[in-house]
C-alpha cells in the first residue's frame, strides 16, 4: 500500500528509506543475540498481542513474529476487515477480539503493541499497565501534556517495560550524528533547526466524503471513541498518513512526523524539557474534509540553545535536502555550532565549516552500539528488565514539546513551561487545556497525573 505522497506506509524499513525529572531508565542499546539462534522453553516465550491492525500495527507484529520465542496470542480491532487476516495468519495461538479491554483481560498475554490512532494511546497504555503488560506504543505517545506525564508515571508505578515507536531513532545515521555532536568539534551549538514538508495543497484529501454511515464490521462509536464524534469518512481510516489530516485524531502533522526528527537533537544534545513553546500557523490553504493545520512554526527555548520546527503541507522546498525539483516529502535537521553547521536527515549527514575552524578535527570513533532494530530491542528489554531506548522517561522529553506546541497553535500565545515542577506557568486556561476532557464514558485515569 503507498501513499499519496507514493511512499509505502506499511514496511518501517521501507519508511525510514523513504523519507528529566522521573526518567525512568537512559536509554539502553543491546546487541541482539540474546534473541537470535536460541532455543526457548515456554517459559521463556514472550506472548505477544496487537491492538490496532492496520499497516503499522502489522508491521511492528510481523516484525517481532519473525522471532522464534515471541508467540501471537492476541489481536484487536474495531474493524473485522482488518482484524480477521491478522488472526488467520496466527491461526491457531491468536485469538480476536473487537474491544482493548477484553483482550487485556487473557492471561497468556505478556506484551502488546500499541498501534491505533493518536487518540487511543493514553487510555490503552494506562490500561495495559494496570493490567501488566508490556508495551511497544506507536508514535506520537500522546497528544496532551496531561496524557504524556500519565504514560510515563503508569509505565513506573507498574514497572512495565515501554518503547514509544520512533523506529528511526534505531538507525546508524542517527548514532553517527549523536557522537559527531557529543565529541565538540562544532563547538558550542546556539540553534537547532528541524522541518518537514510536503505539498497536498489546495486539495488536501479532497472534499465531500463524509457519510453517516460506516463500513459493515466496523464499529465506528469505538474507533472514534474518546474523541469527538464526528461522520464516517473513508479518506480518515486508509491509514496513518490520513489521520494527520484530522486534529482530533492525531493533533496534525508536528505530533505525527516530529517526533522522528526533533528526537535526534534532544538525544544528542541530551536537551531535557523546553522552558518555552511558541507557535504560529494555521489552516490557510488546504480546503477538504480535514480540519488540521496546513502550516506550523515552533520555537523551542531551552536554558543555552533554542530550537525551531517547520511544518509546510502546502510546499515541498527542502533546503539542502532538495535534491531535484520534484514534489515530494522532505525533512532536515541542522545544529549551528560555532565552528561549524552539521545537516542531516534520516540517511546522511554533512559538516558545513566556519571557514578554517575545524581543520584538524577528527571523526569521533564510533561509540554507540548498532540496535538489533526498534521492535527487536524492546523484545530483549522485556527478557533482561531493562528500559529501553525510547521508554517514556525519556520520551516525553520529545513528547512534551510536540503537545505544548500544539497548544500553544490552539491558544495563539507562548506556553511557558517549569521543568522541575513539569507544569505549565501562568496560564490557567492552558493549564485546564493540558489534560484533555474526552467524550464519554471515557476518562483519563487521574491517579497517573
Amino acid at each position: 500500500m503507498k501513499s499519496k505522497t507514493g511512499h509505502s506506509i506499511l514496511s518501517r524499513r521501507q519508511f525510514i528509506k523513504a523519507t528529566g525529572t522521573a526518567a525512568i531508565a537512559a536509554p539502553i542499546i543491546m546487541q541482539s543475540s540474546i534473541l537470535n539462534g536460541q532455543n526457548y522453553a515456554p517459559s521463556d516465550r514472550i506472548n505477544l498481542g496487537v491492538i490496532g491492525c492496520g499497516g503499522l500495527g502489522k508491521a511492528s507484529l510481523f516484525e517481532c513474529a519473525s522471532q522464534p520465542n515471541v508467540v501471537v496470542t492476541a489481536a484487536c480491532d474495531v474493524w473485522k476487515e482488518r482484524l480477521d487476516p491478522v488472526v488467520e495468519k496466527f491461526k491457531g495461538t491468536c485469538k480476536g477480539y473487537t474491544d482493548f479491554r477484553e483482550m487485556l483481560l487473557q492471561k497468556d498475554l505478556d506484551a502488546v503493541i500499541i498501534a491505533t490512532p493518536a487518540h487511543w494511546h493514553a487510555i490503552i497504555a494506562i490500561a495495559a499497565c494496570k493490567a501488566g503488560k508490556d508495551i511497544y506504543l506507536q508514535k506520537p505517545m500522546t497528544m496532551h501534556l496531561g496524557e504524556s506525564l500519565a504514560v510515563r508515571n503508569a509505565v513506573k508505578k507498574h514497572n512495565i517495560i515501554c518503547q514509544v515507536g520512533t523506529q528511526i531513532h534505531a538507525s546508524e545515521n542517527y548514532r553517527r550524528v549523536v557522537e559527531l555532536i557529543r565529541s565538540g568539534n562544532l563547538g558550542d551549538i546556539g540553534t537547532v533547526r528541524t522541518f518537514f514538508v510536503m505539498n497536498e495543497g489546495p486539495k488536501g484529501i479532497g472534499s465531500g466524503n463524509n457519510t453517516p454511515n460506516a463500513p459493515k464490521g466496523m464499529d465506528w462509536d469505538m474507533w472514534v471513541g474518546p474523541a469527538r464524534m464526528q461522520p464516517f469518512n473513508p479518506n480518515l481510516v486508509k491509514d496513518a498518513f490520513y489521520h494527520c489530516f484530522w486534529m482530533d485524531f492525531s493533533g496534525g502533522w508536528t505530533p505525527g512526523m516530529a517526533p522522528h526528527i526533533i528526537d535526534l537533537p534532544i538525544w544528542a544534545l541530551d536537551l531535557g524539557y523546553p522552558t518555552e513553546v511558541s507557535a504560529s500557523g494555521g489552516r490557510f490553504i488546504i480546503k477538504d474534509d480535514g480540519d488540521a493545520y496546513d502550516n506550523h512554526e515552533v520555537i523551542m527555548r531551552y536554558p543555552k540553545l533554542t530550537m525551531t520546527w517547520m511544518q509546510s503541507s502546502t510546499n515541498s522546498y527542502g533546503f539542502d535536502f532538495l535534491r531535484g525539483q520534484e514534489s515530494r516529502r522532505r525533512l532536515g535537521i541542522y545544529f549551528h555550532g560555532v565552528n561549524g553547521t552539521l545537516h542531516t536527515d534520516y540517511d546522511n549527514h554533512v559538516i558545513l565549516p566556519e571557514g578554517d575552524r575545524m581543520i584538524g578535527m577528527e571523526t569521533p570513533p564510533k561509540s554507540i552500539a548498532p540496535s538489533p532494530g526498534h521492535e527487536l530491542e524492546w523484545l530483549q528489554c522485556i527478557k533482561t528488565r531493562q528500559q529501553p531506548s525510547c521508554n517514556p522517561g525519556y520520551h516525553v522529553r520529545v513528547d512534551v514539546p510536540l503537545v505544548l506546541s500544539t497548544l500553544s497553535l490552539k491558544l495563539g500565545r507562548s506556553i511557558r513551561f517549569d521543568p522541575e515542577k513539569e507544569m505549565i506557568i501562568g496560564d490557567k486556561e492552558a493549564s485546564a487545556l493540558a489534560i484533555p476532557e474526552y467524550r464519554a464514558p471515557w476518562k483519563l485515569d487521574k491517579d497517573y497525573l
